[in-house]
């Protein structure tokens, strides 16, 4: 714990957390600790507790901050709207969009006891029974979130289903563009073939945005206790996270310049075609034009990627793993270049 990690003001927000959750930070400031919870390459997540109490507080990366993205207000909405839903979330406190207690907008969740896996060592130890056990209730929880009825639990109007995935495909190019830097080979040729080739969407449900095996927290009887980093949340077409699985899946076994989480190679872990039939199995969707989903998945993490690079180049980015994170862009736009050119 430290007294003032980068991008947390302890005295202001001691000040300000009495003020949203009673009995917090009885003993004034010098009481409150936190440290950077490591991992995250967006949305920065503290732990912070009183002596007493202990909480995750989560707020926007430092410097550079593209439009639309790292919306506290949302991602506290939609957590907030599927507690007690069949998706396990943390419960949510308090929401701030007072950028003066520490300089950003914030919320602060229960801190839910899990592991979120990132590397087949770890899952490698549990061996390859308990491995597929926690790859398929992965699988099992977003065709859970998918099966939610976003009227039934208040979020009807928190995303524009219609034209989905083409807007999807023109709003990652925006990104791309306000943090592109340097050549990226293959990042103008996906855009346009997907540009090209945009499908009648799914029907329409709360995507997450970024559903992978370390955005969820499994606990020691290997269920997920907690499904996290909501800030890409939307109503759209849930195929577009059903890809990325796969692709975070795919990029395990590629031979990638930097880290990244090889979680998906461990033995007994589901396959590509593993987790789609599972899928399929858990939401009686059809899995149908794959080829644009995988293509738009891979071009949706390298833009993500790339906007990491831009703000570690800058000195704003926080934490530990970032120096050659933009290495793995261009291979990423490759992988969705020989997606779609499959189809």
């Amino acid at each position: 714990m430290s007294a003032h990690p980068p991008g947390l003001d302890l005295t202001r927000l001691a000040a300000w957390l009495p003020t949203a959750i009673p009995g917090a930070a009885a003993d004034g400031p010098e009481s409150l600790t936190a440290r950077l919870i490591p991992g995250g390459r967006s949305n920065l997540t503290y732990e912070v507790s009183d002596g007493v109490h202990t909480w995750i507080l989560r707020r926007p990366p430092l410097g550079h901050v593209l439009a639309t993205a790292h919306d506290m207000a949302r991602e506290y909405r939609v957590i907030t709207a599927l507690r007690g839903t069949d998706v396990p979330v943390p419960a949510t406190y308090a929401l701030c969009e007072d950028d003066t207690v520490i300089g950003a907008p914030f919320y602060v969740m229960e801190r839910v006891v899990g592991t979120p896996y990132r590397d087949a060592d770890a899952l490698r130890a549990l061996g390859p029974e308990r491995t597929r056990t926690i790859a398929t209730r992965m699988v099992d929880v977003l065709a859970a979130l998918h099966c939610v009825d976003p009227a039934a639990v208040g979020l009807a109007d928190f995303g524009r289903p219609e034209g989905f995935l083409a807007r999807q495909v023109a709003r990652w190019r925006k990104q791309l563009d306000a943090s592109r830097s340097r050549e990226l080979p293959g990042a103008d040729e996906l855009h346009a073939r997907l540009a090209a080739m945009v499908p009648e969407q799914s029907p329409p449900a709360i995507v997450h945005g970024d559903y992978r095996l370390d955005n969820i927290l499994v606990d020691d009887h290997d269920r997920v206790a907690a499904v996290i980093d909501w800030e890409m949340s939307t109503i759209g077409d849930p195929l577009t996270d059903l890809a990325l699985l796969v692709i975070y899946q795919t990029l395990g076994t590629l031979p990638l310049p930097v880290a990244v989480s090889d979680a998906t190679t461990a033995p007994g872990f589901l396959d590509k075609d593993e987790m789609i039939d599972r899928y399929v199995a858990g939401t009686g969707r059809a899995v149908t034009h794959f080829g644009f989903y995988l293509g738009l998945a891979a071009y949706k993490l390298a833009v993500v990627l790339e906007g990491i690079h831009f703000r570690h180049s800058q000195g704003k980015t926080v934490g530990a793993g970032f120096e050659r994170i933009g290495e793995a862009v261009v291979p990423l736009l490759q992988v969705g270049l020989d997606a779609v050119k499959e189809r």
